[in-house]
């Protein structure tokens, strides 16, 4: 295969156990050139533990890992420069300041001269204000950001983010996707484990979702938001004149009462909204509001981990 088409990531029958733990079990997917992925699960799921294997740092027990067609445990070195890990874990030296730990990271890599690289790195990521600040003076935030920069700093094609938004305030969150999003567009590839779905949602053109260390599904977004269309009015009615009338949840299907005179009612498509208000009118209810609220990522999530299978460890 040409290099020019091979994969950015081609994962195929990866299976790893830590004792009688199966971390992951036959995960097999690739990941194109230039593409913005999704990995989402529970936690437990096997996401870090497939990333570190990733990035060489776990022997696989079946299977093998490709970055940019370099394998990562036969050609470590190659695969290495062509990948940068944000990982989850607030790693640091203390004893350096910002731009000396990126410049040493440089280092690592072979990379000389690197200040304009850095430079650019630190304005993206408003870390410019903190370059000559010791690592250990940074808040929790900021030490984050450095994480970021230090995986950017050898511009490497393959770029995996293992929750790299955890705990950090929203300023940084839209700093960091802003940034990220500008070297998608250059032609970087990027990897996303997130817990914050709507992230996943808004910034990912495909989704793989893993539980108990299997990859359950894998999809686009846009046809994982559409797989059946469903959908919710949320009603509120007056206080009815009459004592007698039949509870709506007793009557109409799919409702759930969530409060004195407010229903969540479920439809499997938006077409059946006109019926169903005809329907509470006739039962001599009076509308007072009424609400749409269309599937997102997060309830596809939830209903695609509850319908996959149980698997003993």
């Amino acid at each position: 295969m040409n290099d020019a088409v091979l994969p950015a990531l081609q994962i195929q029958g990866v299976s790893k156990s830590f004792g009688s733990v199966r971390a992951v079990r036959n995960v097999s997917f690739s990941v194109p050139r230039g593409e913005f992925f999704g990995l989402l699960g529970p936690n437990g799921a096997g996401k870090t533990t497939l990333i570190n294997s990733v990035a060489g740092l776990c022997r696989l027990d079946e299977g093998s890992i490709k970055v940019m067609g370099y394998d990562v445990l036969t050609d470590y070195q190659s695969a290495r420069r062509a990948l940068g890990v944000v990982p989850q874990e607030l790693v640091f030296d203390p004893f350096f300041t910002v731009r000396e730990t990126l410049t040493f990271q440089s280092g690592y890599f072979g990379i000389k001269n690197n200040d304009d690289w850095i430079d650019e790195i630190l304005a993206g990521l408003n870390l410019m204000e903190k370059a000559n600040v010791n690592m250990r003076s940074l808040s929790g935030g900021m030490k984050r950001r450095v994480l970021v920069a230090q995986a950017l700093v050898h511009r490497p094609p393959v770029i995996i983010l293992d929750e790299p938004t955890a705990g950090v305030d929203v300023d940084l969150r839209k700093n960091l996707w802003l940034f990220i999003q500008k070297l998608n567009e250059e032609g970087h590839t990027v990897v996303l484990t997130t817990h914050y779905l709507e992230e996943a949602e808004s910034l990912c053109s495909r989704i793989g979702m893993l539980k108990h260390g299997e990859l359950v599904m894998i999809e686009s977004t846009d046809h994982l938001l559409q797989r059946d269309k469903e959908c919710w009015i949320r009603l509120r009615v007056k206080e009815p004149a009459r004592t007698d009338l039949k509870p709506l949840e007793s009557v109409l299907p799919n409702t759930e009462c969530v409060d004195s005179n407010e229903y969540l009612i479920k439809l499997f498509s938006s077409a059946e909204i006109e019926s169903t208000l005809r329907d509470v009118r006739e039962l001599e209810y009076e509308i007072d509001s009424m609400e749409t609220e269309n599937e997102d990522l997060e309830d596809v999530f939830l209903s695609i981990m509850k319908a996959s299978p149980e698997h003993s460890q």
